[in-house]
């Protein structure tokens, strides 16, 4: 799995990401900063992977339905339910053995804490006009992922200029150079 997170919002990555695998899940929440590098995360199993697909698609249909002006009421019942359930434990400051501070988790999360976060934050996202103005889906070939556009100027085409955006500016290249072999 590669981890790329640029959308500005981890719900929003969360909707583009695969979860084929524990690991998957597992680097997902690490990467995003749910989970803390230390934390040990024992009862991870393909439950977790499950329910985390459930709200990556449920968060999805409703990212789209919004982009589209359309209703996901269903979708919309499914995250609040989520969205209640008991926060992950609270984060803290604690030493390392150099003396350096790291931050660490005051208990091992569970499942449904972590979903509560993610969905708590797709909530967050969903119901905020000024964050909802800024969602916009990639226009990269193939590419269903979406994003906030905080760039200057709102002209942000891409989930990534280095993906979507490069695959774009080389075919352009490609087809520009057939082009003129033609001419």
């Amino acid at each position: 799995m590669t981890v790329r997170f640029e959308s500005g919002r981890i719900c929003l990555d969360l909707a583009a990401e695969p979860l084929d695998h524990t690991r998957d899940l597992d680097v997902f929440l690490r990467a995003t900063g749910l989970v803390p590098a230390a934390t040990p995360l024992r009862a991870l199993d393909t439950a977790w992977v499950v329910r985390f697909r459930e709200l990556r698609d449920c968060v999805g249909e409703l990212v789209h339905s919004q982009l589209d002006g359309r209703r996901a009421d269903r979708a919309l019942e499914r995250l609040n339910a989520l969205a209640a359930a008991s926060a992950p434990p609270a984060p803290r400051a604690v030493r390392t053995e150099t003396g350096g501070l790291v931050r660490a988790l005051s208990d091992v999360p569970d499942c449904r804490a972590l979903l509560a976060a993610v969905a708590r934050d797709a909530v967050d996202l969903l119901t905020d006009p000024d964050a909802r103005a800024l969602l916009r889906r990639c226009e990269g070939d193939d590419c269903r992922r979406c994003y906030l556009d905080t760039s200057r100027g709102r002209r942000r085409r891409w989930c990534s200029s280095e993906a979507c955006g490069n695959r774009e500016r080389v075919a352009r290249h490609r087809a520009a150079r057939r082009a003129n072999a033609t001419v």
